[in-house]
């Protein structure tokens, strides 16, 4: 039976955490520094789960705040799992948001807003870098042309989502955290300021 934490709670919000897998291999992420917890929840998947998985474990959607796509992997690369328990949160009048590194587009090779548009309520987009240098740097793409692709999305997601908040981190070596929120702002969205070393 597997023991893997497909949701776990966070203050009043319910997190799912539907893959193991990434586009990015950040230095900062406490997953390549030995640990795969946050909070009290080891978060280390040995599947990528399918819907049918976690619908029955969403509890009643009114009692949470927002469901979080959001575990030790990035969301979109399993897409058909989040769009289909997006929806079924949609459906029972919950509120969805999708944490995301802003690469699905690049790794399934379309714009998966127009996807993510109707079940999906709010994007938290992690930028972490005003230059390619920096990004390549500290997060370490496995796609070739990760960093302009993050930052299209970051331009294109406010024509499709309401809610884009865009985070950089304090305290990279070599990333200016004022020009990251000048980039964040020119395209529409919000942005949030986050500290190095705090998780969740």
């Amino acid at each position: 039976m597997s023991q893997s934490t497909l949701v776990y709670d966070i203050r009043n919000s319910r997190y799912l955490n539907i893959t193991g897998r990434c586009t990015l291999r950040c230095q900062f992420c406490p997953k390549h520094n030995g640990s795969k917890q946050v909070h009290d929840y080891q978060l280390a998947l040995d599947h990528q789960p399918k819907a049918q998985e976690l619908i029955p474990l969403l509890g009643d959607v009114s009692s949470f705040d927002e469901y979080v796509f959001c575990g030790y992997g990035e969301p979109t690369l399993n897409l058909a799992t989040l769009l289909e328990v997006a929806g079924a949160i949609k459906s029972q009048g919950g509120r969805v948001r999708v944490n995301t590194d802003g690469l699905g587009n690049l790794f399934h090779r379309r714009n998966i807003l127009p996807e993510l548009a109707p079940v999906v309520d709010a994007l938290s987009i992690s930028l972490n870098a005003d230059t390619e240098a920096a990004y390549l740097r500290h997060c370490q793409p496995k796609l070739k042309g990760a960093y302009h692709a993050v930052n299209e999305f970051i331009k294109l997601a406010p024509q499709y989502i309401a809610k884009v908040q865009v985070s950089a981190i304090d305290g990279l070596e070599g990333v200016d955290i004022v020009r990251c929120k000048q980039i964040v702002l020119a395209a529409n969205a919000e942005f949030k300021h986050r500290h190095l070393g705090v998780v969740g």
